[in-house]
């Protein structure tokens, strides 16, 4: 029998649910309408109501009211189908899963695709990072839950796109500064506006946190700054320059349930003997032009650079001294025009993709006491990736809307070995893949949707997880993994109770699922036959009344192995491990007059398994956390913004990351107990 969720957690939704659907606000006229949303992440940008796909919009309130500003799961928690783990290990980055994808990932990002300002961050082979993400000036975050390769190829189970701001709304300066349990300290300052043709807008950012456990702090430094250009003729002109320093990130491990038992705060035996860190310096330059009137329809260009140099101490002795220095670049081009066929509106895209990245990397063997010893690993990593697509919107009538896509992509991963201890281990695999989709809306009123969709992806392994435990070159053993994604869905809005939904049911089937194991303190990927992801997500948004709003996220779901088998044994019918199987958000928000404001918010997380064998498991927890805030005017332009918040206000003890298949048991991060953070903004 399938685990759902606890009685007590059915009997509280139901009541929460009931009067949602059956009592109408006193102060909402049955004629208020919602302001119409377009969402741009699905690259054919339309109207939400019209988009036949699993698609969630953050505004700026949603991101930063309230809010430290340094993590994504502050705001994606709202999102039903995201699941995140990792907020407080800094060197190992945040953990994403979205139905699933990326769940496997032992650090940072796999299978999903992050987009900020129309830049991939997600890299040709699949893998990305968060920590150049600048959330001081997101002005607005899509997720599209579902997998998206027809619209961004490679490793797009799931995408997250991100918009930062560009100075032409809200112009002015902010200086704000945080502070916290922890360590926990930062300062940003924003500054951006319009002047004719240009505008501007400036984002700068110091953190440092010593961290709840040893040797988990970090310190990091982040610019970003955009600069645009109206060159008439709805044409314009848009340079971005991300900069990220962080000079130090500690790694405090996985600990065993014996160390857990004896100090949660601990840091792993190996992470302390062997200083276990990171260190992270990067740039990045983007420019993109884009032509709204180019001949019938509308052109974009855009292209980037960018440099990482990236050495880390993992908490093992060995082969645990790692390195690389990464160049990256890319370009794509965009045409969306809107014709008539056979007497139907068409409105269609067209467009291509393509990104370099090569990665010069070194490895060294460390010994017990922390020495760096002679060289065990050197060699260039390049990978090319190609992607050509199309995707169009038929109106069959003025309610039904009918897409289509399709995409063909071209991935090369090569490896030059330039370490021949061992012989030469130096290698290459070129993947050839199609991907499509199929979509039907149909707007049965003005401020109601249904939907049903179909659609591919695919998914490579990224360079490390070519890694071979035979020694040496790429695995031959390990394949790309393919998904089928089925998905029906309903939204809209209701005027009488001023409530809006949005309701989705998806089945996704994925063939030669890739799963990590470890072996000798490493980790190795293998891909595990089938398995299948079904769920139901629902989000609902309440306005009770004129200052009180109740937002809630429900994600309920199965994810098994349907056929996996190693040499010794069996995991059919076995839970995915890394996921949990029921997740439910509230947000109960007063905003009363200008900008004071409280949120109490309470987070349920299920039970989930840290193994493919499922021996080990994880208990589900609550959290409830608290934030208020007001504003006042200083005169002039000037005012004063302060907030205060409380994270985990009842002291609940859970784990804030889990390490899939752990060497030795160790399986578990600690998450911190009750802290409290605030912060005061002063903007002019």
């Amino acid at each position: 029998m399938k685990k759902m969720l606890p009685s007590s957690l059915l009997f509280a939704g139901a009541v929460a649910s009931v009067p949602v659907m059956a009592q109408p606000s006193a102060n909402v006229s049955d004629t208020t309408t919602l302001s119409t949303v377009e969402v741009s992440a699905p690259r054919l940008a339309r109207e939400l109501y019209a988009t036949p796909a699993a698609v969630s919009t953050l505004e700026r309130e949603d991101i930063a009211q309230g809010q430290q500003g340094v993590r994504l799961d502050e705001s994606l928690t709202r999102v039903p189908g995201v699941f995140l783990q990792n907020r407080d290990n800094f060197a190992q980055g945040q953990r994403i899963a979205i139905r699933g994808f990326g769940a496997r990932a032992p650090f940072g990002v796999r299978g999903i695709t992050v987009m900020v300002d129309g830049i991939p961050y997600t890299l040709p082979d699949g893998q990305a990072q968060l920590d150049a993400i600048d959330l001081n000036s997101a002005e607005r975050i899509e997720v599209i839950r579902g997998p998206s390769s027809v619209l961004y190829g490679n490793a797009a189970g799931g995408v997250i796109d991100v918009t930062t701001a560009d100075g032409r709304d809200n112009p002015g300066t902010r200086l704000s500064v945080g502070a916290g349990s922890d360590g926990y300290q930062k300062v940003a300052l924003q500054q951006g506006g319009a002047q004719g043709d240009w505008s501007h807008h400036v984002s700068l950012s110091a953190l440092k946190v010593d961290g709840y456990r040893e040797q988990s702090s970090t310190e990091k430094y982040l610019l970003n700054a955009k600069l645009r250009r109206e060159l008439g003729s709805e044409r314009a002109l848009t340079a971005i320059i991300n900069l990220l320093e962080n000079p130090r990130s500690e790694d405090p491990g996985a600990l065993n349930a014996s160390e857990v038992s004896s100090g949660r705060h601990q840091a792993a035996p190996n992470a302390l003997a062997l200083d276990a860190r990171q260190r992270v310096d990067q740039q990045l330059i983007g420019l993109q032009y884009e032509d709204l009137t180019a001949g019938p329809g509308e052109f974009y260009l855009k292209g980037f650079i960018a440099r990482r140099d990236f050495e880390q101490q993992l908490p093992f002795v060995g082969d645990s001294r790692l390195g690389f220095q990464r160049d990256y670049v890319g370009v794509s081009s965009e045409y969306h025009h809107d014709i008539t066929l056979g007497g139907l509106p068409l409105n269609y895209i067209v467009g291509a993709d393509v990104a370099r990245q090569e990665d010069e990397r070194f490895r060294n063997n460390v010994n017990a006491q922390g020495s760096v010893g002679e060289q065990s690993a050197a060699e260039t990593q390049t990978a090319i990736s190609t992607g050509v697509f199309a995707q169009g919107d038929l109106a069959l009538t003025e309610q039904v809307t009918f897409s289509l896509g399709a995409r063909f992509d071209r991935v090369e991963l090569k490896v030059d070995d330039r370490y021949f201890e061992d012989g030469d281990q130096s290698g290459e695999r070129t993947f050839n893949e199609w991907s499509g989709s199929a979509g039907l809306s149909y707007r049965y009123r003005p401020q109601h949707q249904a939907y049903i969709n179909t659609g591919t992806a695919f998914e490579t392994p990224t360079f490390a997880e070519f890694a071979n435990p035979a020694g040496g070159g790429f695995n031959p053993a390990v394949e790309p993994q393919k998904a089928w994604n089925r998905e029906v869905g309903l939204r809209g809005y209701m005027a009488p109770l001023a409530m809006d939904y949005d309701l989705a049911l998806f089945s996704v089937r994925v063939r030669d699922e890739l799963v990590p194991f470890d072996e000798g303190g490493r980790t190795f990927y293998q891909n595990a036959g089938d398995t299948s992801r079904d769920g139901l997500e629902l989000a609902v948004g309440w306005q009770l009344a004129d200052q009180w709003r109740l937002d809630s996220a429900l994600t309920l779901a199965r994810y098994e192995f349907d056929s996996f088998a190693t040499p010794n044994e069996r995991f059919d019918g076995k839970r995915i491990p890394g996921l949990p199987e029921q997740t439910w958000m509230n947000q109960l928000t007063w905003q009363g007059l200008d900008e004071r404001f409280a949120t109490l918010e309470t987070q349920y997380v299920g039970d989930l398994v840290a193994d493919n064998a499922n021996e080990t498991k994880i208990d589900s927890y609550w959290l409830v956390n608290l934030r208020v805030g007001d504003g006042w005017q200083l005169g002039g332009d000037t005012r004063l913004n302060a907030y205060l918040g409380v994270r985990n206000l009842f002291d609940e003890t859970y784990y804030d990351n889990v390490r899939l298949n752990g060497t030795f048991g160790r399986y578990y991060e600690p998450a911190p107990g009750r802290s409290v953070y605030g912060g005061v903004e002063l903007s002019f």
